[in-house]
């Protein structure tokens, strides 16, 4: 990297690398993103109370007295 070209960026400088671009597949931004989130955050929500109920349940069972 030459530090001319450095320099000139930092301080005001129009920079000659063009604006880097990308393109976004289907599912990686916009209205599919924040589904695709709200599914993910549904299940994650889902099956963590399902594990804490089955960890409960295991706790409960493992600390009753036993006649």
């Amino acid at each position: 990297m030459s530090f001319a070209w450095y320099y000139s960026a930092v301080f005001g400088g129009k920079s000659k690398k063009e604006r880097q671009r990308f393109y976004l597949l289907p599912g990686q931004g916009g209205r599919n993103y924040f589904r695709k989130q709200r599914v993910i955050l549904s299940w994650t929500v889902a099956i963590s109370l399902l594990l804490g109920l089955v960890l409960a349940v295991l706790m409960y069972w493992l600390s009753r007295p036993r006649v």
